[in-house]
């Protein structure tokens, strides 16, 4: 169901646009992403709306068959992109699994502000997203996906969340549809 609507109290939540994630090769141009990412995250603030920006720095402890369940720990591959903008008023997360709330924060954070529906962006949709998503759903939140704010590095991949998954656990729209609907909302 395209996106009919955003909650008075809502979060954008922007996950894993660091620099060590996208140097990686990506099924749209990472700079677009970065950029309509940052548009939303321009928004909210200007909203005053809570902006979490989510960066990862380790992995699940468990066996993989497929390596690269844990990233690299090189320098600055953890620090976000400097496109973002991060002001200190945006809450910073890092995770050590897909997913943005196991082992953070973020619920915790999200309650404190009376947040009830999050806007997700960022990389990978298959994972990090899709995790964050499926995790925000279950905790009850709504979810809105800013299709055109994030990508992967498998088409097929980002093609079954975004026209499979997706569509199970929230709404989705594009940043200006979302941007739209903040400014409408507003005096």
């Amino acid at each position: 169901m395209p996106i009919t609507l955003l909650d008075p109290d809502t979060a954008l939540v922007v996950v894993d646009l660091q620099k060590g994630i996208v140097a990686s090769p990506t099924v749209q141009p990472i700079e677009g992403i970065v950029r309509q990412a940052r548009a939303l995250a321009d928004a909210f603030r200007r909203h005053g709306l809570p902006v979490v920006l989510v960066n990862v720095a380790g992995g699940a402890p468990g066996r993989t068959e497929q390596p690269g369940n844990r990233p690299p720990t090189s320098e600055g591959w953890a620090d976000l992109v400097p496109e973002l903008d991060a002001q200190p008023g945006d809450h910073r997360v890092t995770k050590r699994t897909w997913g943005a709330f196991t082992g953070t924060d973020l619920e915790a954070f999200l309650r404190s502000r009376n947040v009830t529906q999050v806007v997700l962006a960022g990389v990978a949709t298959r994972a990090g997203v899709e995790s964050t998503a499926r995790h925000a759903h279950e905790l009850g939140f709504n979810v809105t996906f800013a299709l055109d704010a994030m990508t992967d590095t498998d088409a097929e991949a980002q093609h079954n969340s975004i026209t499979r998954i997706f569509p199970r656990l929230g709404e989705t729209g594009t940043t200006r549809e979302i941007i739209g609907l903040l400014d409408e909302r507003t005096p």
